[in-house]
């Protein structure tokens, strides 16, 4: 299971970021993934917090045949489509495509993976469980229910799935 997590805060060239992910997952199976599971859309605080908007976010499970570095230049030209400009780390943004998890596997070069904060992010971890409630993660050992218990209880409070999905 290839795992991505999408977001945005900021309106991109085609609307809002939530029409924005919408475009982005259809780009996305344009290039050869396969979309087999989606989550809801999550409303998130920024990480960490500052006077940005709040943040829309999802997570998709893949197919694809791509291996890890030519998938996240894949991610990374979608981005740029949708006028994601790269500047200082955590700053708002139009789109925001991580590669996740790739498989089992493990790497240390990049892409690393699995993804090295994504325990540490409610925004990832909630949907994540929603589309793939007995993942594990590799690395860590341990399922998605023991990484989302141990969040602390204000950044599971700080991200909630949106009613209108």
């Amino acid at each position: 299971m290839i795992l991505i997590a999408l977001g945005a805060n900021l309106p991109s060239n085609v609307g809002p970021p939530r029409t924005t992910l919408e475009y982005a997952l259809r780009s996305l199976a344009q290039e050869g993934g396969e979309i087999v599971a989606r989550s809801r859309f999550y409303r998130s605080l920024p990480v960490p917090k500052s006077d940005q908007p709040d943040y829309l976010n999802a997570v998709v499970a893949i197919k694809c045949v791509l291996d890890p570095p030519t998938l996240l230049g894949q991610l990374s030209a979608i981005e740029t489509h949708f006028g994601r400009r790269r500047g200082e780390p955590n700053a708002a943004r139009s789109l925001d495509l991580d590669l996740i998890a790739y498989d089992d596997v493990i790497r240390d070069a990049a892409p690393i993976l699995p993804h090295p904060r994504m325990h540490e992010r409610a925004f990832v971890l909630l949907p994540l469980a929603e589309i793939a409630p007995d993942w594990f993660h590799p690395r860590l050992r341990l399922p998605i229910a023991a990484l989302i218990q141990a969040l602390p209880p204000s950044a599971r409070a700080d991200c909630g799935p949106v009613a209108d999905n």
